[in-house]
Order: C-alpha cells, then structure tokens, then sequence
C-alpha cells in the first residue's frame, strides 16, 4: 500500500474515533448536569444564596442562552423555524384544529405569557387540536399544539400553563436541533471509510443528509427533566403557582395506574414520574424564591371549559332514527279488536258469571 494511502487511512480512523469521542461526550453530558440539579433527599434547611448555574438564576430569564447553536446544536435558529413550519403544515393538514375564538385565543394567551417570561428567542404560535388524547407538544421554531382533552383534563389555570411551559421549554432549550446533532454525530462517527474517501467535507455532507429528523417531538430523558426543569420557572416567572405542575403529575400518575382517562404516550420517554415529582419539589424550595401571592385560576378558564362542553355536543353527530324503538300500534285484524286511533285504551270490567264453579274456592287465613 503506498505510504499516502496509508497515512490517510490513519487520518481517517483518527477522526472516526474523535467522533465517537464527541458523540460519547454529547450524550454524558446531561447526566452530569443532573448531578449538579438538588435533590430532595439533600434539601438544606435554608435556601441557597448562592447560585452556581446559569439556569438556576431567575432574574436572568431571557437573557441566558440554553442549547444554543454551538458545539452541541449545529443548527441556526432560522434553520429551526423552517424546520419547524414544515412540520406544522403537515399536523394542521392531518388533524383538525380548533377554530373557535374563545377556546383558541385563551390557550394563546396563556402561551404568549409564558413565552415572555422564557429563554424563548422566536415568536411562539399557539393552537390547539380537536383530540381526546392528554397531551400537547411543541415542535422547533416555536410551535406549541395543545390538545382539547388536556384542556378537559386540568382543574385550573395554573397547571394547564405548566404542561404549556415544559413544552415551551423543549423549544427554548433547542431540544430538537441538539437531538438531532447527536443523531448526525452518531452517523458520523460509524460512517464507513469509503464515504470520507472524496474528503472532510464530502463525509460531512453524506453524513448530514442520512439524518432523519426523528426527535422532533420524542426526547431523550435528560432533555425531558430539563424541561421540567427550566418550565417550573417559566410557570413561576409567569406568576403562576409551581406547586400546580406538581399537582397536575401526581394526578396523571393516579390516573395512568387506574387507566380511568384517554391517556397519551407524552410522558412515556420521561423520568419515572415519582422522580420527576421529588426533583421538581425540590427544585421549588431551593430555587424559587417565595411569594406572597401566586396565580391559580381565573374565571376565563371556567368559560373557555363550558365551551368545550358546548363544542363537544356540536359536533357529536345525529343519532340515527333507526336506532331509537318504535311503536306497533295494533289494528282491527288483531286478537283484541284494539282501536286505531289515538283515544286512550278504556277498562272493561269482567263479567260476573251465574254458573257455579266446580272447582274449591280458597280460603284467605
């Protein structure tokens, strides 16, 4: 083998293992970021004065810059937004999406609130879909799709606007563009040599294009408490109560163990909901700051869920006459003679008969 050739070879295996190395690093690196998160069982007594991590301070919401385009996310936020509006034409175009007003521009507003009160760079739109399913989900670029049986299945404000700030928060944190890195870099590092042979940059190239955008709405569990995460404090930037998304899981916990509800698949890739729980409350005593009054609900929220009642019966369709019982009414070749008309029936009193009866009367003790 000449020499070039040879030495080449080596380049290229340098750079698949460096690419391994990356990808390996890539997917640690979540789990070192937990470790850092509290925990409930090592609450200290008094809370911290001292934050350590960018996402941990309240005051720099909207300014920090989580999972951005760098080392771990090769897309640019206009790349995430064409992304996504792709993606949202192809929902729209196999659901349907609610178009009444009361119902749609509440849900919106409660999204808009939130989103200012996020890391969130990109306007965020807001629908929300005609399905029984608990769920709602976010794609990137910034758009949020909340599902009318969430909306049913809430009890107030405050924890509809929770599941709508963990969703936000996929978004604000880029999770889909730095799934999708991580998918490439795998791709990468097991591309076979051939494909390197024409250069760097044509591997590249190759590479990129075997990526199938697979973790638009699916992510890994790291990503998933991130979420949880940094939406406890978009929920609580907002002004609502955190304690509400607490709430909200330990019911759907209730309710996934008894299956009494059209439940989605939405938390299937999350921690173990028990988990979720105590990490959330810990976060809510360590980190929030304490307030005197909190958001809960409003009497909007109470009308917004009449008019999904209205809304349901709407569209609930016509019962079939043929299932409803009919009426026979007899007629004058019946056994009785009955009338046909709609007099009602008149009571004959039997005839006393004069024959006596051969057989013993019985007597009443």
């Amino acid at each position: 083998m000449p020499k070039g050739d040879a030495d080449w070879g080596v380049q290229m295996n340098r750079l698949r293992w460096f690419l391994r190395f990356l990808a390996l690093l890539l997917l640690i690196q979540p789990l070192l970021s937990q470790g850092t998160a509290p925990e409930s069982s090592s609450v200290p007594e008094t809370r911290k004065s001292k934050r350590t991590r960018t996402k941990d301070d309240i005051e720099a919401i909207g300014s920090r810059n989580i999972g951005g385009k760098g080392f771990g996310n090769w897309y640019s936020e206009p790349k995430e937004r064409s992304m996504g509006l792709e993606y949202s034409h192809f929902v729209e175009e196999n659901t349907r999406v609610v178009a009444d007003p009361t119902v749609s521009e509440y849900v919106n507003k409660i999204g808009q609130s939130i989103a200012r009160n996020s890391d969130l760079k990109e306007p965020l739109t807001v629908k929300v879909i005609d399905s029984e399913e608990i769920n709602a989900f976010a794609l990137p670029g910034g758009f949020l799709y909340v599902n009318t049986g969430l909306l049913r299945a809430v009890e107030d404000e405050a924890e509809l606007a929770g599941v709508m700030a963990h969703e936000i928060a996929h978004v604000a944190a880029h999770h889909a563009a730095r799934q999708m890195t991580r998918s490439q870099m795998f791709q990468l590092a097991s591309v076979p040599l051939i494909f390197v042979g024409g250069g760097l940059g044509a591997a590249l190239q190759e590479a990129a294009s075997l990526a199938i955008p697979a973790g638009l709405t699916k992510f890994s569990r790291g990503f998933e408490a991130e979420a949880d995460y940094l939406g406890v404090e978009y929920l609580y930037k907002a002004g609502y109560d955190p304690q509400a998304f607490v709430d909200f899981c330990e019911r759907f916990q209730a309710m996934d163990k008894h299956k009494t509800s059209p439940l989605s698949r939405m938390f299937s890739s999350h921690p173990q909901m028990t988990d979720r729980i105590r990490k959330t409350q810990a976060e809510i005593s360590t980190i929030l700051p304490p307030r005197e009054m909190y958001l809960l609900s409003t009497s909007e929220f109470d009308l917004v869920k009449a008019q999904l009642t209205k809304l349901s019966t709407r569209h609930r369709p016509a019962p079939d006459p043929a299932d409803f019982p009919t009426l026979r009414r007899s007629t004058k070749n019946d056994e009785n003679d009955a009338p046909t008309d709609d007099r009602p029936p008149t009571l004959k009193r039997r005839p006393t008969s004069t024959v006596p009866s051969s057989e013993p009367k019985s007597v009443d003790q």
